[in-house]
């Protein structure tokens, strides 16, 4: 598993796609492949009005990473330091063994290149001590990145506000 976590707070969302946009951007990509998406659903009901909801989908960087276990030239890999996987384009064939292994639809075809890209956490900039550039360029700042161990779960924390601001129920609260 990456010791990273690149968490997206869906109520801040308002997608606006700019993580896609300098996602690519970053890895000098075209039209077609997406290594980072932003999904839109609905519109939802809620609190009685239609709302859409957003979703970003990067790779989870698996523990066991099936695509890894899928490339039969070791193109797909899995940092030890780390635990960031991402495509050795040098060892790449093309063969798309990766993408039908994936559950999550993450590795996709680069058709300029004839190869496979993912989102790799912008390795190159994580090196330099630097954030992914999705994370960066979020306008809503919804995306956030660090050590998984670190990083604050803003659910979790609205969840928790709102708990403690409801009144006791009389069940032996307060």
């Amino acid at each position: 598993m990456s010791k990273y976590a690149l968490r997206h707070d869906e109520a801040n969302c308002i997608g606006c796609q700019a993580c896609e946009v300098h996602c690519k951007t970053n890895k000098d990509l075209g039209p077609g492949p997406s290594p980072c998406k932003i999904i839109s659903l609905g519109p939802v009901d809620v609190d009685g009005q239609p709302r859409m909801r957003h979703v970003f989908m990067p790779c989870f960087h698996c523990e066991d990473a099936w695509c890894v276990r899928a490339c039969p030239t070791g193109a797909m890999q899995q940092r030890e330091k780390d635990g960031i996987v991402h495509v050795e384009a040098s060892l790449c064939v093309g063969c798309k063994s990766c993408i039908a292994a994936c559950p999550w639809g993450v590795p996709q075809w680069d058709p300029s290149t004839n190869k496979v890209v993912k989102c790799d956490y912008c390795m190159d900039r994580v090196d330099a001590g630097l954030k992914p550039a999705c994370v960066t360029k979020c306008v809503t700042g919804c995306l956030s990145f660090g050590p998984a161990t670190e990083l604050p779960d803003p659910r979790r924390e609205r969840y928790a506000r709102m708990l403690l601001a409801e009144p006791s129920d009389g069940l032996g609260g307060e």
